[in-house]
């Protein structure tokens, strides 16, 4: 092997040197270490502390990032842990980590293939390269050879790290199952530079793009979208707010791709065959995930993330409310509308204060909270939702260890496993933020915290957990709890969590944005603190979720519905995309009333208003539920309206 020149040796030990401060870093320098260099495209063959060997890589053409299906490099820390193809000869032909039979000769061929050599990576970092759903080892990122050697020395691959077929038996020979493999960015990111130019978001009306996309604009980034919902001339208001805060819209047929825009941003929702996305890809404009773009300002900030399977969007407005109302002029980030930002003129799910505290609200259904490393987490419960628990745990556990100041955690016993040299809050004597002399009332709740009297002004014994988890949190960051009483009984509450629309004729109508068991039974208690009878109605949304969450909805409604409370199912919410549709929401109606509910699968929604309209009578809370579907509000204030003409 030839020593690599001075100037590639040097650079790749300052590398490794600054490299020792991630996560996951040896506690000292490894007998042998192969420093992948995605700037210059090099890869550097370290043996007891001195570069013997450099080649030419090639890492992904989608740029450096450890997130499931976005055929990008995962930085950081590995450790190589096979070594496949021993004595194979050169062109070997590989699939699934076995040999095919089949050899490469250096002909043309449009496949991607992985040929001669493989040596598997194992992440070390806790949610950048290992754990829920940024695992390189379960991603399949190896280091191998390619019948695409012409392109070696740039970023072309889609997702490994590739070398030419010489080059990788050359290493492999040398290198040995066990050792460390550091993938550096350097000075790049998985996030571009963000005064380089244009973000534009694909799926911008959604809760979480649109909160990060407007949180950036205000401060004072530049920032476009594109939305299915505004090509349809849907939600004119949302993008009149979006375009007076600087945000260009442009239709979702690739435009909004041009020569300035510096990075493409998108979710788990946002679907290969997206316009937008095959532009990017075509122009070789990096792909962002939005959780990307969330990190990035968490780490940037002194951060407050909240995360939990139910109440996050509570907690994350409330701690914001109680941080504003004490002078701390916090930005938030979160899924839910507040109302108070609201009456400001704003689309209510962002603000960008002058502090450096930023509340956020980290959201646990994608996989994507393993991302994040705030100043203070914030785990409210553990439930099944999106995921089982376990899953969700493993990234719970992921979001303790890369918490920089304090956790926060509430008294469940489930959740004890997260709780050493936490915070904890709840109702429990374990909770070091303890409610006690609970009150409730169909209007809120009262409860005191050591000598401290508090009211708030939203109903239900979950959102006195919820204002004890943000009072744990403000005390985390050092405010005194004292303070905190006056702004929290000012709290005006999250758009779509139990919120009133209106009532006619002695009947309130709500719309809430429960959609799993532990939501839609807190929902159904509240509503009875409010009505003699619960008119309840649910649209679940999405095939995938309903279809897990199946049995849960069956259990809940049969348990939590009185006999005289009645429920009416309409149709799953489908937006859209490849998910298999082979049920119908009538089929959980047929479970559920078969346990002796009073529950009507709803055909439409006319029927259903009409339905109402005629059963409803004084005292009965109409409580309309269901996530993703931006009309639900409308469909609500349609039921309220038509009770107050009838």
């Amino acid at each position: 092997m030839t020593p690599p020149i001075p100037a590639i040796s040097a650079r790749a030990l300052a590398l490794f040197e600054t490299a020792l401060k991630r996560p996951g870093a040896p506690d000292a320098a490894p007998e042998r270490l192969f420093v992948v260099d995605v700037e210059r495209q090099t890869g550097t063959l370290v043996e007891d502390g001195a570069a013997v060997a450099s080649w030419p890589v090639s890492t992904a053409r989608n740029g450096i990032g450890g997130e499931e299906n976005s055929f990008k490099t995962p930085p950081g820390w590995h450790r190589i842990d096979r070594k496949i193809g021993a004595g194979a000869g050169p062109g070997t032909v590989f699939e699934s980590r076995e040999p095919t039979g089949r050899t490469w000769l250096g002909e043309p061929c449009s496949e991607d293939l992985i040929v001669t050599r493989i040596l598997t990576l194992d992440g070390l970092e806790d949610g950048v390269n290992r754990g829920p759903g940024c695992d390189s080892l379960q991603r399949y990122v190896y280091i191998h050879g390619t019948n695409h050697e012409d392109l070696i020395g740039t970023p072309a691959s889609c997702g490994c790290v590739r070398m030419r077929n010489a080059d990788v038996t050359a290493f492999f020979d040398r290198a040995r199952e066990g050792d460390i493999v550091l993938i550096a960015p350097s000075g790049t990111s998985a996030v571009p530079d963000l005064a380089s130019g244009r973000f534009h978001y694909a799926g911008l009306g959604g809760s979480g793009m649109s909160a990060i996309a407007q949180f950036q604009a205000m401060k004072g980034g530049r920032v476009s979208g594109s939305d299915r919902a505004f090509d349809h001339g849907e939600r004119g208001a949302v993008r009149a707010r979006f375009e007076a805060l600087g945000i260009g819209v442009y239709p979702q047929d690739g435009s909004g791709i041009g020569e300035d825009c510096a990075a493409l941003v998108v979710s788990t929702a946002v679907e290969e065959t997206v316009p937008d996305v095959a532009t990017a890809k075509a122009r070789g404009v990096p792909i962002v995930h939005r959780s990307e773009m969330l990190a990035h300002f968490v780490g940037a900030y002194r951060s407050i993330a909240v995360t939990g399977t139910s109440g996050k969007s509570t907690v994350t407005g409330m701690t914001f409310e109680i941080l504003r109302g004490m002078g701390a002029d916090p930005s938030v980030i979160t899924g839910g509308d507040l109302p108070a930002l609201q009456a400001e003129g704003l689309i209510g799910n962002a603000y960008a204060g002058a502090s450096g505290l930023l509340v956020v609200e980290a959201d646990e259904s994608d996989g994507s909270l393993v991302r994040y490393a705030p100043s203070i987490g914030v785990i409210l419960n553990l439930q099944r939702d999106h995921k089982e628990m376990d899953e969700v745990a493993a990234m719970f556990a992921t979001l303790r260890a890369r918490t920089r100041e304090r956790l926060v955690v509430g008294d469940d016993e489930n959740l004890d496993p997260f709780a050493g040299g936490a915070i904890r809050f709840g109702l429990s004597e374990r909770a070091d933020i303890r409610g006690r002399e609970v009150e409730h009332s169909a209007a809120g709740a009262r409860f005191k915290v050591d000598d401290v009297a508090f009211e708030i002004p939203v109903p239900g014994l979950h959102n006195v957990t919820n204002a004890l988890a943000a009072i744990a949190a403000c005390r985390a960051v050092g405010l005194p709890l004292e303070g905190m009483a006056k702004p929290l009984s000012g709290f005006s509450g999250i758009g779509r969590r139990f919120q009133t629309v209106a009532r006619a004729r002695g009947i309130e109508v709500v719309d809430d944005f429960a959609h799993n068991a532990e939501k839609i039974a807190a929902a159904i208690r509240t509503a009875k603190l409010r009505g003699r009878r619960v008119m309840a109605i649910y649209q679940p949304h999405g095939y995938g979720p309903t279809r897990f969450l199946w049995q849960d909805f069956v259990r809940t409604f049969s348990n939590e519905l009185s006999p005289q409370d009645r429920l009416y199912m309409l149709e799953v919410f489908y937006a859209g995309g490849t998910a298999t549709r082979d049920f119908s929401s009538a089929d959980i109606v047929a479970e559920i009333a078969g346990t002796g509910t009073n529950a009507s699968f709803a055909p439409s929604r006319p029927w259903l208003i009409e339905t109402i309209a005629n059963d409803a009578r004084e005292g009965d809370v109409v409580l309309v539920m269901g996530a993703r579907d931006p009309s639900l509000t409308a469909f609500a204030r349609e039921i309220a309206g038509t009770l107050a003409r009838t």
